[in-house]
């Protein structure tokens, strides 16, 4: 019964001019061919596979390929392809030779190899995942854009975006080591640029010149005031930009200091230690030599005069194109009658720059002039009292080492928790290490496989093609040969069926002949009897 039911698909392809030029296969008959074939295509498969990746493996241990590992940033405006500075970012900043030097030392290796570590660095690439869907969506707004909203559309194609991923490879065998010492010197090299990311861009520049008062003796004390006034200042300046940046109230857990405490801190010393050991040295003329005092004085107040010059220009030519922006920043918009348009004065980027640069330039001129008036006072009253004693000077030298001590636990203080806010709060995530370089066995066997995948996929699908093939050709074969000898054996049976056919027209025609030869004998043997 199921025989009976059994359905089969048949595919006949036929020359319109010659019947003998038809060709028959069966769906069935290459299902039967590929299921006889099967254990033979698994097995060229399953050999296939495993030559390639061990292939693979023996390529990937053998030759030397780079060690690689994968790094992203997260700060602010890295998608604009700016470091924390606001300027252009650079990869290639990795490559610094203080930073090999660094992993070198650390290693145990010497630094004749950092020019072959360097030049065998390099990087690749990724550009934010949703990039790619903004910037389709932007195309298709281009696309149905009028006339009226094209510059809008413009606007947003002009809209760029930078890697925030980067792959970092090392070609370790060009550099002259083996696998194991060029993960370790990848891997080095990776975490010493995070120390060297935090100093660019945490506790670095700000406090430098603070660290200059340490040689504070080589020179005269009313000088000695003002190289620790200056440090005062930066230190100060510095908290407090810090601290206008902070979001979160940061209070250091090294220190137990937040910026606000440690700009009080530096505040009181300026304003209570500092002025009263400069008054004290005004008032009794402390000075190791009054004639050089009183020319530093007039040295002072004339370059601070230039200042001050220099300073009213440049507040007066940015108050001027501060104006002028303003008045070509006028955006207008509407539908072209008078009636609806409406008017925006919008500020840009460009005009916040101005303005903080004129904020900047007003309180430098206010400063200038308050100095202008202390060194002024210092000088005369360094010209009208007598010269100061033994006593004076001593106290002052004294006042003057407390206050050296005072102004570097500021600045220590400063550099810990400004490390420790940059480290744990403002870089937190800024630069991580996404996949470390390894050296194990296991990830050599799964790079190994990895980069098998496509030439396995490629010769996967040649012995599949070629095992169909095989199956085609057989089932085409074996189901026209069926055909061909029921075809013959269907015309020998017609030749036999002919050929019975005439032997009976001939048996016909001999017994008709039979029957009128022996009615010509009776007619003949009738016409001789009536003669007689």
């Amino acid at each position: 019964m199921a025989k009976k039911e059994e359905r089969n698909l048949n595919v006949t392809i036929k020359n319109q001019e010659d019947s003998k030029g038809e060709m028959f296969i069966s769906v069935s008959s290459v299902l039967r061919q590929l299921k006889k074939y099967l254990a033979v295509w698994i097995a060229a498969a399953i050999i296939a596979g495993i030559l390639g990746v061990v292939l693979s493996a023996v390529k990937t241990f053998s030759v030397k390929t780079p060690a690689r590992a994968l790094v992203s940033f997260t700060y602010p405006n890295i998608e604009k392809g700016l470091d924390p500075a606001g300027r252009k970012f650079e990869i290639e900043s990795m490559k610094n030779p203080v930073i090999i030097e660094r992993t070198l030392t650390e290693l145990g290796i010497e630094l004749d190899k950092v020019e072959d570590v360097r030049s065998n660095i390099s990087f690749d690439y990724k550009i934010p995942d949703d990039a790619y869907d903004k910037l389709t969506a932007y195309n298709s707004v281009m696309d149905k854009a009028t006339s009226g909203s094209l510059s809008a559309a413009q606007a947003m194609l002009d809209t760029k975006y930078y890697p925030t991923q980067f792959t970092v490879y090392f070609d370790f065998g060009e550099a002259g080591f083996d696998r194991k010492t060029g993960v370790e010197v990848l891997n080095t090299l990776l975490e010493n640029y995070r120390d060297y990311f935090y100093e660019q861009y945490g506790y670095n520049e700000p406090l430098g010149a603070a660290v200059n008062a340490a040689d504070y003796e080589s020179y005269d004390y009313a000088q000695q005031v003002d190289l620790f006034r200056d440090s005062l200042r930066q230190v100060r300046s510095y908290l407090n930009s810090l601290s206008r940046d902070d979001n979160t109230t940061f209070r250091s857990s090294i220190t137990g200091y937040s910026f606000k405490d440690l700009s009080e801190y530096a505040k009181t010393v300026s304003s209570i230690d500092l002025d009263r050991i400069s008054s004290y040295i005004s008032v009794n003329n402390v000075t190791k030599n009054k004639d050089a005092a009183l020319a530093y004085y007039d040295y002072r107040i004339e370059n601070l005069n230039r200042d001050k010059d220099e300073y009213a220009e440049r507040l007066a030519a940015l108050e001027t194109s501060i104006a002028q922006y303003e008045k070509d920043s006028i955006l207008i918009f509407g539908n072209g009658t008078d009636s609806t348009n409406t008017q925006y004065a919008t500020a840009s980027d460009q005009y916040d720059s101005l303005f903080r640069q004129k904020t900047s330039v007003e309180a430098n001129l206010a400063q200038t002039k308050q100095d202008i008036k202390f060194y002024e006072s210092r000088r005369d009253a360094l010209k009208n009292n007598k010269n100061s004693s033994k006593d004076n000077v001593a106290q002052v030298e004294a006042d003057i080492k407390a206050l050296s001590e005072k102004v570097a636990n500021i600045v220590d203080l400063t550099e810990k928790t400004a490390d420790d806010y940059y480290e744990n709060v403002q870089f937190a995530n800024a630069y991580n290490i996404l996949i470390p370089a390894t050296k194990s066995v296991g990830a050599g066997i799964s790079e190994a496989i990895s980069r098998a995948v496509k030439p396995l996929f490629i010769i996967e699908a040649l012995i599949f093609m070629i095992y169909f093939a095989i199956a085609f050709l057989k089932a085409l074969k074996s189901d026209n040969r069926k055909k061909l000898a029921k075809a013959g054996a269907d015309s020998d049976d017609d030749d036999e069926d002919d050929e019975a056919d005439l032997e009976d027209v001939i048996d016909a025609i001999e017994e008709e002949a039979e029957e009128i030869k022996e009615k010509a004998e009776k007619v003949v043997k009738s016409n001789n009897k009536k003669k007689k």
